[in-house]
């Protein structure tokens, strides 16, 4: 237990792939824990014995995390501890179990992460694209229009994207950003810390080329590039002077028109204020 209030659910990350990289901390809070929620038990059985832990398991999934919700809710009332795990990776991250932990805070519960391998930051680290600023996407929607709006919304976001796809899904969707987005450099990453391990830097257009007749195995993390940032046009000083007389003449406030020149031109607000104040 930590700090006063003792901790009600843990999130307990498992392996995305090779099974040794499971924590001796995880090992232990499973050991701990009153019961498991997975996502699906079968899964985390084998999790399980192979390191000879024994504990009662509950099925939390998409399709049941309403009424198995209140269940686990309600063994938390009563005292108990759970630990929440999903198949692989960290539990909560484009999984229901946000739905649980969400509960669980509304109640009062106090939740914990037991820190631990998690694919999209692994895969954003291998992609050799900019990290400094992401964008998580998580899945597209299956359903056609939802992906265009979807896709669309992203086209101006300067950030790096990154989306979770199935491999039979993964030629539609590179198909979908290529229409969208335009061709932008990507990175395709599967098979995390497996045998079969892969990262490959490319592109769009080369991509959706690559796998029109190829065999595609494993679950993708997609890197995409993000959008390259527009240039501002340039403006002269005596340029600028006349616009911002003319936005105080029809009745703006210098505040609101160095507010829309700043917008305009990528300059800063007060710089524009302290020229013409």
């Amino acid at each position: 237990m930590e700090g006063k209030k003792p901790v009600s659910l843990y999130l307990v990350a498992t392996p995305i792939g090779n099974m040794n990289d499971i924590s001796p901390r995880a090992l232990e809070t499973l050991e701990k824990a009153d019961f498991i929620a997975a996502e699906d038990t079968r899964v985390t059985g084998k999790l399980l014995a192979r390191y000879g832990i024994k504990k009662p398991l509950i099925s939390y999934y998409e399709h049941n995390m309403m009424q198995r919700g209140e269940v686990i809710l309600e063994r938390l009332r009563q005292g108990e501890v759970c630990a929440l795990v999903s198949d692989a990776g960290m539990p909560a991250i484009s999984d229901p179990g946000e739905m649980i932990v969400r509960q669980c805070m509304e109640e009062g519960f106090k939740v914990s992460a037991i820190p631990g391998p998690c694919a999209m930051v692994c895969a954003l680290a291998m992609s050799g694209l900019s990290t400094k600023r992401f964008t998580f996407e998580g899945f597209l929607s299956t359903a056609k229009n939802s992906r265009r709006e979807h896709l669309l919304s992203l086209k101006d976001d300067t950030h790096t994207l990154v989306f979770y796809e199935a491999p039979h899904k993964l030629l539609g969707t590179l198909e979908d950003m290529l229409e969208y987005l335009g061709d932008r450099k990507i990175a395709l990453v599967r098979e995390i810390s497996k045998i079969y391990e892969e990262a490959i830097q490319t592109s769009l257009a080369q991509a959706v080329e690559e796998y029109k007749d190829k065999n595609i195995l494993g679950e993708f993390v997609i890197i995409v590039e993000g959008a390259k940032k527009k240039e501002q046009p340039a403006i002269s000083e005596n340029e600028l002077e006349k616009e911002f007389l003319l936005l105080t003449e029809s009745g703006k406030s210098k505040t609101e028109a160095a507010k829309e020149l700043a917008a305009k031109y990528g300059m800063h607000k007060r710089d524009i204020y302290e020229m013409f104040k």
